[in-house]
């Protein structure tokens, strides 16, 4: 006798986002801060330029959104990278 199986589906569900946002400093220069836009999280010059002046003008500003894991790891390369160049520039990552 054959055997029947019985397929359940599973419903996925869409990972948690999360934003990744540059805080603003006295100290780290506005070129670094577009070069780590466009390095890290891979906006065009002019996208660049425009987060940067709403982190200038605001205190902070969303980089990027991303899966925790990813939106993790790039919040570790803009401290790492601050760190080697001597800036005090954060990051930080918060759920949408």
């Amino acid at each position: 006798m054959p055997k029947t199986q019985t397929l359940e589906q599973t419903k996925l569900s869409e990972p948690k986002m999360y934003k990744v946002i540059l805080l603003n400093d006295d100290v780290t220069t506005m070129d670094f801060v577009i070069e780590i836009l466009m390095n890290i999280f891979h906006q065009n010059l002019e996208k660049a330029s425009q987060t940067m002046l709403e982190i200038h003008h605001n205190g902070s500003g969303i980089c990027g959104i991303y899966t925790q894991e990813i939106a993790l790891s790039k919040q570790k390369k803009v401290i790492d990278a601050a760190k080697l160049a001597n800036f005090p520039l954060q990051a930080k990552v918060e759920e949408e």
